[in-house]
């Protein structure tokens, strides 16, 4: 019995293993790696912490190390 997934090599032998897939690349844009999205990302993740930070202090009084030591 002869299936679609066997096919014959150049030396005449039958291959009756699965044809592989065709391979592609998936592109993914600049969404991934130090790509300038992620680096502005990082940068203004990094600023609304810093600015919490400075409000967390202003508002209690104390540094995060003192509100943690309160707990």
């Amino acid at each position: 019995m002869r299936t679609n997934t066997a096919i014959i090599d150049d030396q005449g032998k039958l291959n009756n293993f699965a044809i592989e897939p065709k391979i592609y690349i998936d592109e993914q844009g600049d969404r991934t790696g130090f790509t300038p999205y992620a680096e502005m990302l990082n940068g203004r993740l990094a600023m609304i912490g810093f600015v919490s930070l400075i409000a967390l202090e202003v508002f209690t009084g104390h540094g995060i190390v003192g509100v943690l030591a309160n707990l």
